[in-house]
C-alpha cells in the first residue's frame, strides 16, 4: 500500500470511528492485529459484539467501497473475529459483522451496513 493509499485510509477509519460513536456504539478495539491479519474497527452495540472493516476509496472507477470485499476477505475477517473473541473476556449476545464504505471526492459519503456478511 502506498503511503497515499495509507493516509486515505487511515483518514477512512477515523471518520467510521466518530460516525459509530455518534451512533451509540461503544469502541472496544481499533486495528487488532494478529498473524493472520487486522480488524479494522471493534465495537459494542447494546448487548452485541460488531466487527466493523472499513473500506475507503477516492472514487468508484473500480466499484463501490464495500464491493472490494471478496469472499476470501470475508472468511479472514470471520477467523479473526474468532481470534479476538479467544483473547478478549467481552460478554454479548450476538456478533455482527458492519461495513463503513467511505468514498471521498469532492465530498465524502458514508454508508453503514449493518450485518453486511
Amino acid at each position: 500500500m502506498t503511503n497515499h493509499n495509507q493516509l486515505v485510509g487511515g483518514f477512512g477509519e477515523r471518520l467510521a470511528c466518530r460516525y459509530l460513536v455518534s451512533q451509540g456504539l461503544v469502541l472496544l478495539d481499533r486495528n487488532w492485529r494478529s498473524r493472520a491479519g487486522e480488524l479494522d474497527v471493534v465495537a459494542r452495540d447494546g448487548a452485541d459484539v460488531v466487527f466493523v472493516e472499513v473500506k475507503t476509496r477516492r472514487s468508484v472507477r473500480y466499484g463501490t467501497p464495500a464491493e472490494a470485499l471478496v469472499p476470501a476477505k470475508v472468511r479472514r475477517l470471520r477467523n479473526l473475529a474468532r481470534m479476538w473473541l479467544a483473547t478478549n473476556d467481552v460478554r454479548y449476545d450476538r456478533v455482527r459483522f458492519d461495513v463503513i464504505s467511505v468514498l471521498v471526492g469532492r465530498s465524502i459519503a458514508v454508508q453503514h451496513l449493518r450485518g453486511a456478511f
